[in-house]
């Protein structure tokens, strides 16, 4: 997800999104990541007064702000958490097991880049937090202070795809021992410092802040398990849309994706028939990238993938 939310904000491949959901106006639909809202109020404009949406967000600001819109819908309703715990936020919604449709949408919203308090972003000081919802595990801050040079470099590489890994987790640990890393600001002094080359129009710590940012969100492993809910809470034809905006989730989502449209594969020499082969999704349309129209109005949408699957009975 890229670090600079501008002050206007556009939910990216909104209509292609709303397109591929196929929204029947009498459906139940997921907004696994709320953010701003912009997905969520494209839904309910095209739903009935029998349709209804659940949204879920990590960050309680994002849920005090969709209680505060949106609180007085009948169609909508909003959970605190992970789209990794969607399957009981259903039941709990009461509306039935399944849904028609499930969105999520990975990119930080650009509340969270905008507030310097939150510590995402490396252009605003701030405390260097990182958390989507502040009130669960570690900050940034803390994992910094204790985590050995070895699992800082590892933590860069593979997350951040950082080819100095290795120089930036030295760096960080030498100032360390002067002074603790406690604000952005520092961070990402050390890490430009640090940074021999990097890409044109990129600033030098936008890995590195990916990188941790990943690592104190727990992303991957929460992706993995919010498509694995998400596939689980679709009805039969129902389908499941994600947008990701770096290469580590996208692929993540693909593989997934491959995984369930091929079915669990029989071991090496053992004859299965096809028809045991159990196949829980089907891949729709090939991944699609946002028109150069919205990419130049909006450069966060520069690096985002839509992949969508179908739920097969």
């Amino acid at each position: 997800t890229l670090m600079n939310g501008g002050s206007t904000h556009r939910s990216v491949l909104l209509e292609e999104a709303l397109e591929a959901l196929q929204i029947h106006a009498d459906g139940a639909y997921v907004d696994g990541t709320y953010g701003r809202g912009g997905h969520s109020r494209a839904i309910l404009a095209r739903l009935d007064a029998r349709g209804r949406l659940l949204a879920i967000d990590k960050d309680p600001e994002a849920v005090v702000a969709a209680r505060r819109e949106l609180a007085a819908d009948p169609r909508f309703a909003i959970r605190q958490g992970s789209f990794a715990e969607m399957r009981h936020m259903i039941a709990d919604w009461g509306r039935g097991e399944l849904v028609d449709g499930v969105l999520l949408d990975l990119g930080v919203s650009s509340p969270q880049l905008e507030d310097p308090a939150r510590g995402f972003s490396f252009l605003h000081d701030g405390p260097l937090d990182m958390r989507m919802d502040p009130g669960r595990g570690r900050s940034a801050a803390d994992w910094l202070a204790r985590a050995p040079e070895a699992e800082i470099a590892e933590v860069l590489k593979r997350y951040g795809e950082e080819r100095y890994a290795r120089r930036i987790a030295r760096a960080i640990v030498s100032a360390r021992r002067d002074v603790p890393i406690t604000t952005t600001a520092r961070l990402a002094a050390i890490v430009a410092k640090a940074n021999p080359a990097w890409e044109q129009g990129k600033h030098p710590a936008t890995r590195s802040f990916q990188a941790i940012r990943i690592l104190v969100n727990d992303e991957l492993a929460d992706l993995e398990a919010g498509l694995e809910q998400s596939m689980l809470a679709l009805r039969p034809g129902g389908r499941m849309a994600v947008i990701s905006f770096h290469s580590l989730e996208d692929r993540v989502v693909k593989r997934f994706i491959r995984r369930e449209a091929r079915g669990v594969q029989p071991p090496p020499g053992l004859a299965v028939r096809e028809a045991d082969i159990v196949r829980r999704l089907r891949p729709v349309g090939k991944a699609l990238r946002p028109a150069s129209a919205e990419v130049a109005a909006n450069p966060r949408a520069r690096s985002a993938v839509m992949r969508v699957a179908e739920r097969l009975g």
